[in-house]
């Protein structure tokens, strides 16, 4: 189901930088929320990144996930249905990537995390989080940025049956 904020399509939406989002729970059914290290307020957010050419979401998800968490130990759950995309607000499509895009298009993968907390390294080349925490999936919404709301609250209804009773 659409959310206000949140356009799904079955392919990548033109104009829109394709990228993977990644839902990582723990083996409590906790998910990970790292908080942004180049902003001053407190912005929470699952781990995303773009997808490279030439590689599948797949790949894109496992690469990102080492690269902003520093371990991709983590076994495929489910990915999503859709493609699922966000509009930037208009100052910060401006200052990203050039202006080259409206926003983000994203297909989104869960995983279990098999790690321990010694596996998470946050200090990789160029950090995105400065602290991580695990919360409880339905805290997730309420601690993002309101522009990702739509889409967090769309993955969250499709992905409830992983953690729910």
């Amino acid at each position: 189901m659409a959310r206000s904020g949140c356009v799904e399509t079955s392919e990548p939406r033109a104009g829109y930088r394709p990228c993977v989002g990644i839902f990582l729970l723990d083996q409590a059914d906790r998910v990970f929320v790292g908080r942004r290290a180049d902003l001053r307020q407190e912005a929470w957010q699952l781990p995303q990144g773009g997808i490279d050419p030439g590689e599948t979401p797949d790949q894109a998800g496992l690469r990102e996930m080492f690269e902003e968490i520093g371990t991709n130990k983590a076994r495929l759950l489910k990915k999503s249905r859709v493609w699922r995309s966000y509009d930037l607000p208009a100052d910060l499509a401006a200052r990203m990537w050039k202006g080259r895009y409206k926003g983000q298009t994203q297909l989104w993968i869960a995983y279990r995390f098999e790690g321990s907390e010694a596996d998470i390294d946050l200090a990789g080349t160029h950090p995105e989080f400065a602290a991580h925490r695990w919360v409880d999936p339905e805290q997730l919404v309420a601690l993002t940025v309101p522009f990702k709301r739509g889409v967090y609250g769309a993955v969250l209804d499709e992905f409830r049956e992983l953690w729910a009773d």
